[in-house]
Parts: C-alpha cells; sequence; structure tokens
C-alpha cells in the first residue's frame, strides 16, 4: 500500500518536546512560539524541558542568590547581574542558567547582548540551582560551560543543603576550597564571597553582610578601578 502524506507548510512551528534533537537556529524558532511560561534548554543538540518549580527546592534558594549577586554587581560598575537569561553558546546549545554575573564588553568582557537580544559567548560566571535537575547541571551543563571558556561555576545543591564552587583551568573545572568560616570566595571577582554557612541556614541577612564587609576593602576598589581602565 502507497502512503500518502500531506505537504507541511513551511511557516508551520512545532512544538518543542523533550529530547527533540535540533540545532540552535530551530530550537530558537519553535522556543520562541512557545507559550511565555515555557523553559527550555537545548544541551549539545537535545532538548531538555524543565518541569514545575518548587518553592522551597528552587524558587526561594534563586531568590536568595539572586538577590547576593545583584547586589555584587549593583556595588561593581563594569558588572552585570542576570536572571534566566537566555544563553547562546554554540550552534548546538543554548542554555537558560538561573543566574549569571559578566563583565560588560565597554569595560572588557567578551559575553555580549547580540541584536536577537540573547547572550552571546561565556559570562565570567554562571550559577545554577539544582534540584531536579542536578544530574543534568553537574554533568552535560557543567561540561559545556568548560568548554565554552565559563570562568566559574557555581551550583547550589539545594536538596543535598551543598554549594559547589569552581573555577575553569582550562582543562577542567576544579573546585574552590572554603576558608575557615566556610565562605567561598571567587577569583574572577575580587570580593565575591559566599557565606555557604549562613546561606544553608536561610540566613539572607548575614550572607549579605559578609558580602559587604568585603565590598569594603582595598580588592575591590581596584578591581573597579581596573574596570573603568578597560573602557574603549
Amino acid at each position: 500500500m502507497t502512503s500518502i502524506q500531506m505537504a507541511r507548510p513551511a511557516s508551520q512551528v512545532f512544538p518543542l518536546e523533550n529530547g527533540d534533537h535540533l540545532d540552535a537556529a530551530e530550537f530558537l524558532r519553535r522556543y520562541e512560539a512557545m507559550p511565555p511560561s515555557t523553559r527550555a534548554e537545548l544541551v549539545e543538540g537535545v532538548v531538555f524541558m524543565s518541569s514545575a518549580v518548587r518553592a522551597d527546592a528552587h524558587a526561594d534558594p534563586h531568590g536568595q542568590l539572586a538577590a547576593w549577586l545583584l547586589h555584587y554587581a549593583a556595588r561593581t560598575p563594569g558588572t552585570r547581574g542576570s536572571i534566566d537569561p537566555t544563553l547562546r553558546c554554540s550552534t548546538r546549545s543554548v542554555v537558560q542558567p538561573d543566574l549569571v554575573l559578566r563583565i560588560t564588553t565597554d569595560h572588557g568582557g567578551t559575553c555580549r547582548v547580540a541584536e536577537d537580544g540573547y547572550l552571546h559567548g561565556a559570562p565570567e560566571l554562571v550559577v545554577e540551582i539544582a534540584a531536579s535537575s542536578a544530574s543534568r547541571d553537574l554533568h552535560s551543563k557543567k561540561d559545556l560551560y568548560q568548554a565554552q571558556g565559563v570562568r566559574e561555576y557555581l551550583v547550589w545543591r539545594t536538596l543535598d543543603a551543598a554549594v559547589d564552587w569552581f573555577v575553569n583551568t582550562g582543562d577542567t573545572f576544579e573546585p574552590l576550597a572554603p576558608d575557615a568560616d566556610g565562605c567561598l570566595h571567587s577569583r574572577v571577582f575580587p570580593s565575591l564571597v559566599l557565606d555557604v554557612p549562613a546561606l544553608l541556614g536561610n540566613d539572607d541577612e548575614r550572607v549579605l553582610q559578609r558580602l559587604e564587609q568585603e565590598l569594603g576593602k582595598t580588592p575591590h576598589a581596584e578591581f573597579v578601578a581596573r574596570l573603568q581602565q578597560e573602557r574603549p
């Protein structure tokens, strides 16, 4: 029996499905036609659709780290913090990290806002809240960020009550070691410190107080001065 199939209109846009194999251009074409509440990523050519977001495991921790990161950005001219940006890494990967902190291009950064409105390139710091997505965040996405040249990668594994902060050595991501108080210090952004015990204890005031203490020190002032010198 001969099978007859109707020709599909060239303009027809099919919805994204978990597990689709697409390139970045087709992924974005379909993504932009999806409902506004849709959250999906393309990692090495494979589509991953996000599940519903729990307040305790993701939304609240996301807010806590956003307050911390955006406070640093507000005090550090030449940097920009973003929440849930679409980041186009390559022709096979388009991701949506929970947070990024980048040096703007007019101050020497390489990650840019392109004509399509999305970020292109590698932000200096990428932050993920990992609950149901922990296996992906610590494997395929971690490998992707490392290969793309992201300099630091922070993952809060909320179900494990643990925070991992990695530094890109060029060959791999190496974990940062905490100081005697359990705090983690960025190597890329001077004075960006995360009081992990306070964070895990939901003591947001102490997290910001510890950050503010570092922002008043000389290394941060020198970093801000260097960023101003990078302006074209």
